[in-house]
């Protein structure tokens, strides 16, 4: 089992569930979060936002913004990874920064609460 993260856009998250849907995941999690990218911060300049020198910030800009994102969480079977993950880039793709990131993570094992049952019995 693998656990799929995916950070997407607030706008893109219809299609996304519609994307992880057509892919035969039904089960999965959504959170309202807020990040940004790898974009470049110069150190010295957050110290004067953080000093409270107005220039400071009006030289900062957007660049130091936290931007809305949604974090959506999926545990699937191994052999539905590379499905899942082209459906979520498919639906989000746009070709321009702020697209997001997808993460995937091995999973030990689960448990369903209502039945006991464990594993991929568990998710499926």
């Amino acid at each position: 089992m693998k656990e799929i993260i995916a950070v997407v856009r607030m706008n893109m998250m219809n299609r996304t569930k519609k994307a992880l849907t057509e892919a035969g995941i039904d089960a999965f999690f959504a959170h309202e979060a807020q990040g940004r990218g790898k974009g470049f911060v110069n150190p010295s300049v957050l110290e004067g936002v953080e000093s409270g020198y107005e220039e400071a910030a009006a030289v900062l800009g957007e660049k130091g913004k936290l931007y809305p994102k949604r974090i959506v969480t999926a545990v699937v079977p191994d052999d539905a990874v590379d499905s899942v993950v082209e459906a979520i880039i498919k639906a989000n793709q746009s070709g321009k920064p702020g697209d997001g990131k997808i993460f995937v993570s091995s999973i030990g094992d689960s448990v369903r609460v209502r039945t006991g049952e464990t594993g991929e019995k568990s998710i499926i």
